[in-house]
């Protein structure tokens, strides 16, 4: 029988505690409700951070050069946007404020993904990235268009061309495949097809194309499926179709905008294809309208009335809120055609219902906030505080741990596909990145509403990004740069 000298155990478990203790940190997050949705994790933690990662995760108090009180306050997981087209100096500081530290636009995406986040050069505040851009390579293919990315200075790109209308031969299907591809060597972290926006012009040939790429070199392809009147899925059935066909990881983006009233059908199509072998995802958003150009094809080709059961008084201007009439519809696309529009239509029972389905994740699709003078949709500045603040606490429909995973955990176990850097994302556990967003579960709450786009939430009072903070007592913190621009397959 072995025997144990408890002395010398005992000396050695307070040597190893003591010298935890005496850790130096660059910083220490004490006191804090430590909340890691992949592990469970729930409980008062120390949080120790050196080089950007995070070094300790403690039952004891840690020393570190700099010390963030967490008391009262929830330690998570920074929140991921899957879907955001806002990569702006004001996009970014509402979505820090709303605890996002990674920012992604894969549903319209850019080529070359270089473009994603030029406004950065100086320097971002949250990491960044985008997919491989279809619209964008189309565009180059079919018409010599040199437009990298959805949005320009400050309106919704043109999307009137013939590119975004007319049919592709097999010769330009070819090419946009080799500009796909090299887009994706290039370190796009999937490909974004706007299919919606060109259901007259994308025919089975291409799209088939596009799902080939994605199940070749299995990236994500994130797609906005064809609308179909008032939810009817055939556009999900084209897009599960081909995902089975060629292995194809996919994406169906903001999948409530498109089922509406049929949403517990297309969440159980979904199901039932990943039971079958697919590999499907998707999102919600947490404010209901929609939001998009005014010469988008659902407007100018079809019943948009009839199909979003809805009329002009439902509709408004995003520069500037109002509400508009049919005569107010047709001048701004006249003069305008290339402005945005908020819809409204998205039922809050459908997005509670999209909430509680096991994998959903939460997305903002947050419109381009170029400037306080021009008024976007709210989702750029509250949309992961409306899901903390309404979700959460104030209906109870999800619990915190479900809600946060829902926020960070889902998407960069989604994404680890197209790149290992997500294996450290969406957790606080030791050696992970030190994305971390601290609030208060009391009284966060998003305060960004139509017509008033840029209230930032309360209850957010710290944000760390590569373990830097970037938002302190609730602002921007500034001159401080870890962000970093995230490709694939790196």
């Amino acid at each position: 029988m072995t025997k144990f000298n408890l002395p010398a155990i005992l000396i050695a478990t307070l040597s190893a505690v003591n010298s935890v203790h005496a850790a130096e940190f660059d910083v220490v997050i004490s006191n804090g409700r430590v909340i890691d949705p992949e592990t469970h994790l729930d409980d008062i933690r120390h949080v120790g951070i050196n080089d950007g990662v995070i070094k300790s995760i403690s039952i004891v108090p840690l020393n570190g050069e700099q010390i963030v009180d967490a008391t009262g306050l929830v330690v998570a997981p920074g929140f991921i946007d899957i879907h955001s087209h806002t990569p702006t100096r004001l996009g970014q500081s509402m979505g820090l404020r709303d605890g996002i530290t990674t920012q992604l636009d894969m549903e319209a995406g850019a080529f070359p993904v270089s473009f994603y986040g030029n406004q950065y050069q100086q320097g971002a505040q949250l990491n960044y990235g985008a997919s491989v851009a279809h619209f964008a390579i189309r565009s180059r293919v079919m018409e010599n268009i040199q437009t990298e990315y959805l949005f320009g200075a400050t309106d919704l790109m043109d999307i009137n061309s013939a590119s975004w209308t007319d049919r592709a031969n097999a010769a330009q299907i070819e090419a946009m495949r080799g500009l796909i591809n090299q887009g994706l060597d290039e370190g796009g972290l999937g490909i974004g097809v706007l299919l919606d926006y060109l259901t007259t012009a994308v025919s089975d040939a291409e799209l088939a194309m596009l799902f080939e790429v994605a199940g070749a070199r299995q990236v994500p392809i994130h797609v906005h499926v064809r609308r179909g009147y008032t939810g009817d899925p055939a556009g999900l059935e084209e897009v599960i179709t081909l995902a089975k066909l060629t292995k194809a990881p996919l994406f169906i983006v903001h999948i409530t905008h498109n089922a509406m009233g049929r949403i517990e059908q297309w969440l159980e199509m979904v199901s039932q294809a990943n039971q079958q072998g697919a590999n499907i995802a998707t999102e919600t958003l947490s404010y209901a309208a929609g939001g998009t150009s005014i010469s988008a094809d659902i407007f100018r080709f079809r019943d948009w009335q009839g199909m979003f059961d809805i009329t002009y008084e439902d509709v408004q201007w995003v520069a500037t809120g109002e509400w508009l009439t049919e005569v107010t519809w047709a001048k701004y696309a006249t003069e305008q055609p290339n402005g945005s529009v908020n819809h409204h239509y998205v039922k809050e029972k459908w997005m509670k219902t999209a909430l509680q389905w096991p994998r959903m994740m939460v997305a903002t699709d947050a419109l381009p906030a170029f400037s306080r003078d021009i008024k976007t949709n709210p989702n750029v500045a509250g949309t992961f505080s409306r899901v903390l603040g309404h979700y959460v606490r104030d209906t109870e429909l999800l619990t915190l741990s479900d809600a946060l995973a829902k926020m960070s955990l889902y998407q960069a176990q989604w994404l680890s596909q197209s790149s290992p850097i997500f294996d450290k994302k969406g957790r606080i556990q030791i050696g992970a990145d030190a994305d971390i967003v601290i609030f208060d579960p009391v009284t966060v709450q998003a305060n960004a509403r139509y017509g008033d786009p840029y209230q930032p939430p309360t209850g957010i009072p710290y944000v760390l990004v590569g373990g830097q903070l970037v938002v302190g007592e609730g602002r921007i913190i500034p001159d401080v740069y870890p962000g970093k621009r995230i490709l694939g397959n790196l």
